[in-house]
């Protein structure tokens, strides 16, 4: 399995970026997807995650600023982000919980290999 994310880069203050995750390989199901962040110095933590049912969970930080959305049937994740501020900065990773065949007892987690976002004027 493998996480390719997309759409990282410069923004400025205010401005918006869209970041896109597929999911490819062997995959039965995918039960959850979504982005943590990791800013130097720091410990990775929750951006969003989203359901296979839709239900979504935010880090409260983030909540009203940032959007994430899933396409079940491609295995893409996005995540619109409007109003970045320079504390955003950090690389982004794509994260998925799945079901690789139908005859695994248990889900296994896989990680992209992040995308710099950094915010800044």
């Amino acid at each position: 399995v493998q996480l390719q994310a997309s759409g990282g880069g410069l923004v400025q203050p205010g401005g918006s970026l869209r970041l896109s995750c597929t999911a490819s390989g062997s995959i039965f199901s995918i039960s959850v997807m979504g982005w943590y962040r990791q800013a130097p110095g720091l410990q990775r933590e929750l951006v969003a995650v989203i359901g296979s049912d839709g239900s979504a969970k935010y880090a409260d930080s983030l909540k009203g600023r940032f959007t994430i959305s899933g396409d079940n049937p491609k295995n893409t994740v996005a995540l619109q982000m409007n109003s970045p501020k320079p504390e955003d900065t950090a690389a982004y990773y794509c994260y998925a919980r799945l079901f690789a065949s139908e005859d695994d007892w248990n889900e296994s987690e896989y990680w992209g290999q992040g995308t710099q976002v950094t915010v800044s004027s």
